[in-house]
């Protein structure tokens, strides 16, 4: 089945330009035109993936996915206007899973899509249940699912990438570099401040759930696992 994407932007051009280009990758597109229409498009059937622009009038795409964040997982890829690091730190924070500056390039942001969905859902030949746990915390990637002593973690695509890399490694100090790389294509530049935001909101669902030796800073150096209530 083809991926159903929905993209949301107040301008009619841009949202004419991503839809041709996710539809020109062998996606399906709905376009909205408010925050509020991307809420009712979601509850009636939820994409994917949804495209969302944070400058949309009366609700701003930070309100838009604060509210989807309430009931959904649903992948967030985030768009402005403005190059603001504040904006990017906000959107992640609220639980996007990636970010892109107007203007873009419409191949950029389709591969970028692409390695969210690639996150999002498990590819076909991953159907064994092979688990990484450490401590009390489990993840199984054949079925994206996330758990810490047996309470269900709802983690982004990427979250969920980056606490695989983790666990995959437990021994190991992974500077942001390594973090990245677990969680994003060779090819697509984060800054570090966007690893940090990750690494903050993993904390702070794993904290919500009982776990508060998480992920460790190791100063000057980069991250390692900690004993997950281990």
């Amino acid at each position: 089945m083809p991926y159903q994407i929905l993209v949301a932007d107040d301008d009619p051009h841009i949202r004419e330009i991503i839809c041709f280009a996710l539809e020109k990758a062998g996606m399906r597109t709905q376009g909205v035109a408010d925050g509020a229409a991307a809420l009712q498009a979601v509850e009636r059937r939820a994409p994917d993936l949804v495209v969302l622009d944070i400058g949309m009038p009366e609700m701003d795409g930070l309100e838009v996915c604060r509210r989807l964040r309430q009931t959904s997982d649903v992948p967030v890829l985030f768009l402005s206007a403005r190059d603001e690091e504040i904006d990017r730190i906000l959107g992640l924070e609220m639980g996007g899973d990636d970010y892109v500056t107007k203007p873009f390039s419409p191949r950029e942001l389709v591969a970028r899509v692409n390695v969210i969905l690639r996150r999002a859902r498990p590819v076909a030949a991953e159907t064994d249940e092979r688990q990484f746990a450490h401590g009390r915390l489990v993840l199984t990637p054949s079925s994206h699912g996330a758990r810490f002593d047996g309470q269900p973690l709802a983690l982004t695509s990427i979250e969920f990438s980056i606490l695989k890399g983790f666990l995959a490694r437990p021994a190991h100090v992974l500077a942001r570099e390594a973090v990245m790389a677990n969680a994003y294509a060779a090819n697509i530049h984060v800054s570090e401040r966007t690893v940090d935001s990750h690494i903050r909101n993993i904390r702070a669902k794993l904290a919500a759930a009982g776990c508060t030796d998480a992920i460790e800073t190791v100063h000057g150096v980069g991250f390692r696992l900690g004993r997950c209530g281990g």
